[in-house]
């Protein structure tokens, strides 16, 4: 079976639940705080939950943060192939939710920032696996180690780029050399649009043919709309994939839960049109759940892609 191994940034996110944002230089209360696993574990244990053999090849701290970090990936059956970063801890993300599920972030960069090429020729990928990254890998001291590494990667290996909202506004020669290498794009509508230079007077298939057409022959493109679905780009067609619309509780981690499902049926040789179905499942349940790393089974997104199929007339 092919792998998933991640090669982007492992932090923890300390989330605080509040009623609305603070105005500038204002205060607002929070209940409580919570500390998760979560970054790229949010995606690995999304994959892991769907069967999937999955690798963190990103760096990790020495401390509280980096522990619980390895405790949720080993929890998961999750292998960690680089030693701990010594003397610094992993990273925070401070995420502020909103009573609509709405989130806000403030992040550090810590021992997750220290990337290097041998811990990340450590994962080994060999021909079939999938490579992750994300495009906030491709700003500070991650950039140039993760650069590198790509360039030594066989043709084989399939690199899954998440772009997040950073990408489009990198270089252009940066960006071209990275989509050069990228065998599937996934993202949300905001990101594919930034891409291509369009707003909202473009459509989800059409942002995905324009993104298309900056890959290499081959290339596959996901672009996601939240509860409206997520369109699927291949071989010069596009296939539009309904989502199954939920109150959010928290939408934090549901467009991890999306590409880790998809990247771990993609593992498993599924198509990715039913692979798509499937992350669009993960989302749905995962938004009324509390916390980002909360992605579910593959028992659960069987179960509630069985109920939906039962209540169509």
């Amino acid at each position: 079976m092919s792998r998933v191994i991640h090669t982007g940034q492992a932090l923890v996110d300390l989330v605080l639940r509040v009623d609305d944002l603070p105005r500038r230089g204002g205060n607002v209360m929070a209940d409580e705080g919570t500390r998760y696993a979560a970054g790229s574990v949010n995606i690995l244990l999304a994959a892991a939950r769907s069967g999937a053999e999955c690798v963190l090849a990103g760096a990790h701290g020495t401390g509280p943060n980096g522990d619980l970090i390895r405790s949720a990936l080993e929890a998961e059956g999750v292998s960690v192939v680089s030693e701990p970063v010594a003397d610094l801890d992993s990273g925070v993300c401070v995420v502020l939710v909103e009573p609509t599920g709405e989130r806000t972030f403030v992040t550090t960069r810590a021992a997750e920032r220290l990337l290097t090429v041998d811990g990340l020729a450590a994962s080994e990928p060999r021909p079939g696996d999938l490579v992750c990254l994300t495009g906030y890998s491709l700003v500070g001291r991650t950039r140039d180690p993760l650069l590198e590494w790509l360039d030594t990667l066989d043709p084989g290996v399939l690199v899954v780029l998440d772009p997040g909202a950073i990408f489009a506004d990198l270089e252009p020669a940066l960006r071209e050399r990275v989509l050069a290498r990228t065998s599937v794009w996934t993202s949300n509508a905001d990101e594919a649009r930034a891409l291509v230079g369009a707003g909202d007077e473009i459509d989800l298939a059409q942002a995905a043919r324009a993104v298309a057409s900056l890959l290499p022959e081959g290339g596959v493109v996901i672009v996601r709309d939240g509860p409206a679905g997520c369109v699927v780009h291949e071989r010069g067609a596009s296939t539009d994939v309904p989502g199954y619309p939920r109150k959010p509780i928290d939408t934090n981690g549901a467009g991890d839960a999306h590409t880790g499902v998809l990247v771990a049926e993609a593992a498993q040789g599924t198509d990715w049109v039913t692979a798509a179905r499937r992350g669009n499942a993960a989302g749905a349940i995962k938004v009324t759940r509390e916390g980002p790393a909360t992605a579910p089974t593959r028992a659960e997104i069987d179960a509630f892609l069985a109920a939906e199929e039962g209540q169509r007339p």
